[in-house]
Order: C-alpha cells, then sequence, then structure tokens
C-alpha cells in the first residue's frame, strides 16, 4: 500500500511539475524539482520491490529495514527538494543528504538481505 501510494504522488507531482510549473520556476528549480520526482519514482518501485520480498521472505528483518529507509529517504530526499524548488529556501539542501543517507541504507540493506537469502 505504502508503495503504491508513494508512486501515485510521484506520478501526480510529475505532472504537476510538467504542466503547472512550467514557466513559472526558472531552469535550476525545474531541474531540482525533476531530481526529486525522478528519486521519488525510482524509490517508490525499489518499496514495491522489498514489499513484495517480504511476503516469501517475512522473517528477514533487512528486508523490512530496507523498506523503512527507502520510506523515509522518499520522504526526506525528495520532499526536501519538492520544498526547496517551489519555496526557494535554500537550506533545506542541508536537510537533503539526510535523505540520501536514508536510501543508501536501504539499497544497502536490500543488498546484504539478498544476499543472505536462501537459494531457490
Amino acid at each position: 500500500m505504502l508503495a503504491a501510494s508513494s508512486g501515485l504522488l510521484a506520478v501526480a507531482f510529475g505532472a504537476f511539475g510538467a504542466h503547472a510549473l512550467k514557466g513559472r520556476l526558472d531552469n535550476y528549480a525545474l531541474g531540482v524539482y525533476q531530481t526529486a520526482v525522478d528519486y521519488h519514482i525510482t524509490h517508490s518501485l525499489a518499496l514495491l520491490a522489498v514489499g513484495l520480498m517480504c511476503l516469501w521472505y517475512p522473517q528477514a528483518s533487512l528486508l523490512r529495514l530496507s523498506g523503512i529507509a527507502f520510506a523515509v529517504g522518499i520522504l526526506i530526499f525528495s520532499g526536501t527538494l519538492y520544498v526547496l524548488a517551489l519555496s526557494g529556501l535554500k537550506w533545506l539542501g542541508a536537510v537533503t543528504p539526510l535523505g540520501g543517507l536514508a536510501l543508501m541504507l536501504g539499497w544497502g540493506a536490500l543488498a546484504v538481505a539478498a544476499w543472505r537469502l536462501p537459494a531457490q
């Protein structure tokens, strides 16, 4: 449910950016907004994959950690970039890397979890 909701929002934000923000934001702000959308949709799909893997391997705590990290990373990384692009609040750029770290944690936890999963 979280992955589907996140994906829906990513598409909605992407459409909003492509149609409502063109001509209202400068190229820099549009680029920041597009980066937020790109990471948002990519990590929504990663969150979906983790959710599906959890159905087959519910005991894999690293999979759950990966999903939590992806969700937090989307919220912080993409969220701060959306607000930065729309508001111009430059100080948010200092918070954005925390979201990037959460996304990297998600990928790292997923990699280790996949390594540890039993071969089928």
